[in-house]
């Protein structure tokens, strides 16, 4: 005997919640992958600090 039934709308809700999740996995491996990808290319560079600039 089970303490407690699981209500219909616990496991609409997990489907849910899961496919949100998922979502948000794929979007930060995007944009990850988009770093990684700009930063191993070369194109990204520190800005050069210009020594006797100050006044």
């Amino acid at each position: 005997m089970s303490l407690r039934v699981e209500h219909e709308i616990h496991s609409r809700r997990y489907g849910r919640n899961l496919g949100v999740a998922l979502v948000l996995v794929g979007f930060i491996a995007v944009v990850f992958g988009l770093t990684v990808a700009k930063v191993t290319s070369g194109a990204f560079e520190l800005p050069k600090i210009e020594e006797g600039s100050n006044g």
